[in-house]
């Protein structure tokens, strides 16, 4: 059984998918009703599977009148794609978490395959990148650069 996050997360995508204008406006607490958690629960999924790594923007409007926007981010471009991911996202140094999640990302949008979505996994992971953690940061964020550029460039 899926826990409550994977719930919370697969019906925000659900709405956001039917959603014509491809953003949803939604109020935490009518999302933590629904599902009977606490609010909190709702910033925890949106903080961590809504992000913009994966491909989300998301706005707040707090207050009594507040709602939580999100929004899928597409990138039509590969220029655009290339620079806004090896200058802004990866940048000098990146985790293994947010980098599997920006190849994840790739996936999704189908900028790459889920071969070379593996290999890119396997090639930054702890495991290959058996060096210390400052180290390895900066060698995995070397690495997927170039990754990706390569395969956006062909």
């Amino acid at each position: 059984m899926r826990n409550i996050s994977d719930i919370i997360e697969r019906h925000l995508k659900s709405i956001l998918q039917e959603s014509p204008n491809g953003a949803i406006e939604i109020q935490r607490s009518d999302i933590a009703e629904k599902f009977q958690c606490v609010p909190s629960q709702i910033n925890y999924v949106i903080n961590t599977r809504f992000s913009i790594e994966k491909g989300y923007i998301v706005e707040s409007k707090r207050g009594g009148g507040g709602f939580i926007r999100i929004r899928k981010a597409q990138i039509l471009c590969k220029d655009t794609l290339q620079e806004l991911l090896t200058e802004e996202m990866i940048g000098d140094s990146i985790t293994q978490s947010y980098g599997y999640s920006i190849i994840d990302r790739l996936v999704e949008e189908r900028w790459i395959s889920l071969r070379e979505a593996t290999l890119m996994k396997v090639a930054t992971s702890r495991q290959v990148l058996m060096v210390n953690t400052s180290l390895r940061d900066q060698l995995r964020a070397s690495i997927l650069k170039h990754m990706i550029t390569s395969i956006l460039i062909t």
